[in-house]
């Protein structure tokens, strides 16, 4: 989009809504060469577009780090906002032009934990090069620190678990997933009866934690039945602690939709015998993109693959058995 009108500033200058256009797209890529290759720029054009947008803004926006350049808290404060705008832009001076999959250009990014790309990464972006080709989409991990992401616009759409509790975020669940037990094939715990104290006593176990914890609800369950599990270590993704897994006696644990992940590697599940809390899994998205066609399309396109989860997994009675 390019937009030739100006307003006034209030001042002897005015407003070129044409930075609007940039300054989207340089914090969407962080990087002036990747800002002036998307908007078919020159490097030097696109470094004197940066130098008027930090006039107008009177801020940096994009500082050098090492060797690459990061958003000043201004800019993250205001991306979300510039990015709605831009948007509602396109609508205006193209009417009906977001209805047409074919015809969008975006970049989408999802924020979940890393398994969610490495189970659905490949058939979403097949999707999106069949329906929506000008369609591309950045996954993220999930950080250690808790930070509103959604409403800064650092992503479009979170999935998975929902830690955010934000009042302006919109919320669906879609089902609700469990704990299951994972080891290497072979293991001498997948041998005879499995009660909570042989679970917590026959090997160590390898913990899950953006943030490091060695700790966490199966040891308040534990606790519970006068016991205690040993705790050797933490990773911070599921699929890492999966290779860990793989190659030692540890005892770990994954949510159920990702089993297929576990699968792969040759591992093998089982219920814990314990009465853990069922995980809600779902999907958050700020209000902003209620309306937005191409934000709709990626909404039902997650909804769709996580939906298969749901359809395969057992009844979720199993996870009570073990009310002790």
């Amino acid at each position: 989009m390019r937009v030739t009108q100006s307003v006034a500033s209030g001042g002897p200058g005015s407003l070129d809504l044409n930075l609007l256009v940039a300054l989207d797209v340089l914090l969407e890529e962080q990087s002036v060469q990747g800002a002036a290759r998307r908007l078919h720029l020159s490097e030097p054009a696109m470094s004197r577009t940066l130098g008027r947008i930090r006039k107008a803004l009177g801020d940096p926006v994009l500082v050098r780090a090492g060797r690459r350049m990061v958003p000043t808290p201004h800019a993250l404060a205001v991306r979300a906002e510039v990015s709605a705008v831009v948007e509602r832009a396109r609508a205006l001076f193209a009417p009906g032009r977001d209805t047409d999959l074919r015809a969008v250009s975006r970049t989408f990014t999802i924020i979940g934990h890393d398994a969610l790309a490495a189970l659905y990464g490949a058939r979403l972006l097949a999707r999106a090069a069949a329906e929506a080709p000008g369609i591309r989409i950045r996954f993220l991990a999930e950080s250690h620190v808790d930070a509103p992401v959604l409403r800064q616009g650092t992503a479009d759409l979170e999935v998975g678990v929902i830690d955010s509790t934000a009042p302006e975020v919109h919320h669906e669940l879609l089902h609700e997933d469990r704990m299951v037990g994972v080891v290497r094939a072979g293991h001498p715990l997948l041998e005879g009866e499995l009660t909570p104290e042989r679970f917590a006593g026959e090997a160590d176990h390898l913990i899950v934690s953006r943030r490091g914890k060695l700790h966490g609800p199966v040891d308040a369950r534990l606790a519970e039945l006068g016991l205690e599990r040993r705790v050797v270590g933490t990773v911070g993704t599921f699929p890492a602690s999966l290779f860990v897994l793989r190659d030692t006696d540890l005892i770990g644990l994954i949510s159920y939709w990702t089993v297929p992940l576990a699968a792969t590697l040759g591992l093998v599940t089982f219920d814990v015998p314990l009465r853990l809390p069922a995980l809600k899994l779902g999907l958050a998205w700020h209000p902003r993109y209620d309306a937005d066609p191409a934000h709709a399309w990626l909404r039902a396109c997650m909804r769709e693959l996580l939906g298969e989860v749901g359809q395969r997994a057992p009844d979720s009675r199993f996870s009570n058995q073990w009310d002790a």
